[in-house]
């Protein structure tokens, strides 16, 4: 005689295959949504470090020429010239204001995810009346080849 009873099929216990699928793509399709935003938002946050080190170059260099009447002078003749400076510790050394990192604790600045440089420009003759301040996104960081500018009048590509 056979006793299977069609109840007994329905009181076992378990998770079929079609059930654990069904939850696999679910979560597959909330990581695909997620991560990306996820990353996006790292990459702004990376971001918002040269948004503000550029902004205060800005001050900084405002503050400069109000006091010398140009935005870059030659340290060893004390006149005021155009040029290219690069780094932080060559930018502290006529912008000690300006404290991105503590150069003292990582001086090769790998702590940053931006290179600085300030070019400043202006006549024949070096009168350095206008800057340009850059930010570049160093190799291998998630902003790996932004580059932002601010200068003299605050035009920025931010």
């Amino acid at each position: 005689m056979n006793h299977f009873v069609q109840g007994d099929l329905m009181d076992k216990k378990g998770v079929t295959l079609i059930e654990l699928i069904i939850v696999v793509a679910i979560i597959g399709i909330l990581a695909v949504i997620a991560v990306p935003a996820y990353l996006g938002q790292q990459k702004g946050a990376a971001r918002t470090e040269a948004y503000s080190n550029l902004q205060n170059l800005r001050l900084l260099e405002e503050q400069f020429f109000a006091e010398n009447g140009c935005y870059h002078k030659d340290s060893a003749t004390q006149t005021c010239t155009n040029a290219t400076t690069s780094g932080v510790a060559n930018i502290q050394t006529y912008l000690p204001g300006f404290k991105p990192i503590d150069i003292t604790i990582d001086p090769t600045e790998s702590g940053l995810n931006f290179s600085y440089s300030i070019t400043t420009t202006g006549p024949a003759g070096g009168i350095a009346s206008c800057f340009t301040a850059t930010a570049t996104g160093k190799a291998g960081r998630r902003v790996s080849g932004d580059i932002f500018t601010i200068n003299c009048n605050n035009n920025r590509n931010f």
